[in-house]
């Protein structure tokens, strides 16, 4: 107990003045470039290589990247609060800047070896290069363990055969992560992490997901034809893919956090400033209670959530374990986007179902929040067997 109010007081602090900083410059970055264009991206399901530039020469595609890699060299306060800004006005481009920072470049960043890092860091952490990231097939979601991707190895390569669905960036994505089986009587002790080119042969891009929400992030079906790896791409040693998978997952939920956070956070915005412009029976609608209570409790959840989420980004800046308070934090704050976008949408009424009203996009969105990065089924069995250690 006196270890858990110690932490509270720890990361309840206030934000540095940098941090603020950085989270005014994406706020204002959002609000006057993302937002006039954020329908546009989402009915074409356009990808916004610009936006993703920019946002690279301003530091924020290479968050937790060191400076000699090329990063900003920041932690994972100011990772949650980048995230949490953009989601504000875009989910689909928080998603995308969190999957590239926390799942491709991290991977690298945390297991690859220094001549790794120097090759493909500089050029992700600008945004030069989108980062792909591929655990997820057809046959193995929830349970990641079931993979059927093999990578045999032949000389000086190996040589990968299967398919990843779902994976984000993979049309887009010019350096990629993939996990692969290379010793299949190991089980999970026998799936490696490789670096691949997506240029190579047999590195085939399937079908384009046409997608519920996030439609501005990329998501695509792999396939891999005797896919020529080389041996040098392996991150760390044979046997360590799912172990490094896991802990990458471990740290992205932080992120997937802080974005339901964020999501939550621009629904009750859009709540508040149309409650108090909306008039019915004479007068602005937040002043009949059944509103005020929507409002008030949006507002409790999100604060709590906000909470959940900066506590497990500062324990993973101390370097303390996270898995519990990772996952309590993705769990929470995903579920109360999940219904404050929902309030949001009655809240508007009929406009609420409507494209012109950014709230039916939050409620587009906000479903895959409880999905990815780990269910919020297998979030709950990871804080139920982290209880049991304690």
């Amino acid at each position: 107990m006196l270890e858990e109010l110690t932490g509270l007081k720890s990361f309840l602090l206030d934000f540095t003045e940098e941090q603020i900083m950085i989270r005014d410059t994406v706020r204002d970055y959002a609000e006057k470039v993302i937002k006039p264009r954020v329908m546009e991206f989402d009915e074409n399901q356009i990808f916004p290589y610009d936006i993703m530039r920019e946002l690279g020469d301003m530091g924020f595609m290479g968050i937790l990247v060191p400076h000699e890699y090329g990063g900003s060299g920041l932690g994972y306060i100011e990772y949650a609060l980048v995230i949490e800004e953009l989601a504000k006005i875009d989910p689909s481009i928080a998603l995308s800047v969190a999957a590239h920072n926390g799942l491709c470049t991290n991977h690298i960043y945390l297991f690859g070896n220094e001549e790794q890092r120097q090759k493909y860091l500089p050029d992700l952490a600008s945004g030069k290069k989108i980062g792909a990231w591929g655990l997820t097939e057809p046959a193995s979601g929830s349970d990641a363990a079931a993979l059927k991707t093999v990578a045999t190895k032949e000389g000086n390569k190996y040589l990968l055969n299967g398919s990843k669905t779902f994976t984000t960036h993979g049309t887009v994505g010019k350096t990629s992560v993939m996990m692969a089986i290379t010793d299949k009587s190991k089980g999970t002790k026998g799936i490696s992490a490789f670096i691949v080119d997506p240029e190579s042969p047999g590195f085939i891009r399937g079908k384009k997901e046409n997608k519920l929400g996030m439609r501005a992030s990329d998501t695509t079906q792999l396939t891999f034809e005797n896919c020529e790896v080389p041996e040098g791409n392996l991150l760390g040693i044979e046997g360590e893919g799912f172990k490094q998978a896991m802990k990458v997952l471990e740290g992205g939920r932080i992120s997937i956090a802080a974005l339901s956070v964020g999501l939550a956070q621009g629904c009750l915005n859009e709540s508040i400033k149309y409650s108090n412009e909306r008039h019915q029976f004479g007068k602005a609608i937040n002043q009949f209670q059944g509103i005020q209570f929507k409002l008030a409790d949006m507002a409790t959840n999100i604060e709590a959530a906000r909470l959940l989420t900066f506590k497990a980004a500062s324990r993973k800046d101390k370097g303390q374990s996270i898995a519990k308070e990772a996952a309590k934090a993705k769990l929470f704050a995903s579920e109360i986007a999940e219904r404050a976008s929902s309030e949001a949408v009655q809240i508007f009424g009929g406009y609420g179902f409507i494209k012109d009203f950014p709230v039916e996009k939050f409620y587009r969105d906000v479903k895959l929040l409880t999905i990815g990065e780990g269910t919020s089924e297998v979030q709950r069995i990871v804080i139920a067997r982290q209880l049991s250690n304690d």
